[in-house]
């Protein structure tokens, strides 16, 4: 028994817009084709220099597409690395982000490194009772004094 046997009882019905085309007419100027097509496909050796060419120029002009786009990506990268530096730099100058953490170096002062002959001698007979040690504001008192002296 087939698979189909169901459907070989059903009854087919014809549309009436479904017809069969009628047969096609060939016209009686048509050119047959010949026996072989083999002397259609010569290649026409006087293009290959002309096609060479092409290609070179091509791929020169291409290639020198490919060079300044990479270069205007580079300079866009640099830029952008440079803005980055800036603006780094403007929160903390001198900061390099490839170099070691920045550390404090001393500067050289304007104001004399002898200040205790300069303090005794603005200061007189003030003591605080402290031997060694000055206080945070007596030293700044001290090195102002100093600075206005020498002006």
């Amino acid at each position: 028994q087939s698979q189909y046997a169901a459907a070989a009882r059903a009854p087919l019905m014809l549309s009436p817009s479904n017809r069969v085309p009628p047969p096609v007419q060939m016209p009686p100027d048509i050119h047959p084709l010949p026996d072989s097509v083999t002397p259609y496909f010569v290649y026409p050796f006087t293009l290959e220099p002309h096609v060479l060419t092409l290609e070179q120029s091509r791929r020169s002009t291409l290639a020198a597409h490919a060079a300044r786009r990479e270069a205007y990506l580079k300079s866009r990268e640099d830029d952008k690395e440079r803005r980055k530096r800036d603006a780094l730099r403007r929160i903390a100058p001198g900061f390099q982000p490839q170099s070691a953490p920045l550390t404090p170096t001393k500067r050289a002062s304007a104001v004399p490194t002898d200040l205790s002959s300069i303090a005794s001698e603005g200061a007189g007979a003030e003591h605080t009772g402290h031997t060694g040690s000055k206080s945070v504001m007596e030293d700044l008192v001290d090195q102002l004094a100093a600075l206005d002296a020498m002006h």
